[in-house]
């Protein structure tokens, strides 16, 4: 390796060639990883479904990520957009949910750990059912100490998270904007969501 200064031309041996690269590729690769560190990560989440246990995963997700500092956009559409209503009535529906354990929050210590696999048969026709699944749903999150799907929402809106609505999914089922938060950041189309999710470094469906 030589370098020419002044007109005088510098030599150097092959192992201090080598040495310089080494030093030289560990030195870039610490700058490239501060600098990727300085950018702060950013989170998009899709979320399309609205019963209480699809409601949790965006919302714990999106909340935790804002605690690390991210930057985190949700969009809400179709039956996701009523996660953004004042009113929150979620259900819990068994039904299509096979993998399901239904667990009872009453009863002695041994009553409360069986699990029971209910047969869709069974949810489909006792009238009633779904009511009953929510409840003792509700009842077991209460009692483990989990916070409510509004109390997650507002951690993510005191965080910072961006809560988009989608605009056709209103127009659709005819919701009008009095019945939803006044903290969604704004309403918009597909198009936005994609202006969002092309920019993220990690990006969820839900």
């Amino acid at each position: 390796m030589s370098i020419e200064s002044s007109g005088i031309k510098h030599s150097f041996p092959d192992n201090e060639k080598e040495r310089f690269n080494t030093l030289f590729d560990a030195r870039f690769e610490e700058k490239m990883a501060a600098r990727e560190r300085a950018e702060s990560a950013t989170l998009s989440i899709l979320v399309t479904k609205g019963t209480l246990d699809w409601a949790y995963p965006p919302f714990i997700i999106a909340s935790t990520a804002c605690a690390l500092g991210w930057k985190v956009t949700l969009f809400f559409t179709f039956y996701g957009l009523a996660l953004l209503k004042k009113e929150l009535d979620l259900k819990l529906s068994g039904l299509g949910n096979p993998a399901m354990p239904m667990k009872m929050p009453y009863g002695p210590e041994w009553f409360r750990d069986m699990e029971w696999r209910i047969p869709n048969l069974v949810m489909a026709n006792v009238p009633g059912f779904e009511n009953l699944s929510t409840l003792m749903m509700k009842k077991t999150l209460m009692e483990k100490g989990v916070a409510t799907v509004s109390e997650l929402r507002q951690i993510c809106i005191d965080e910072g998270a961006r809560l988009i609505g989608c605009q056709m999914t209103a127009d659709l089922f005819g919701w009008p904007k009095s019945e939803f938060i006044q903290e969604v950041s704004e309403w918009a189309g597909a198009a936005t969501y994609l202006s969002y999710a092309q920019n993220s470094k990690v990006n969820l469906y839900m």
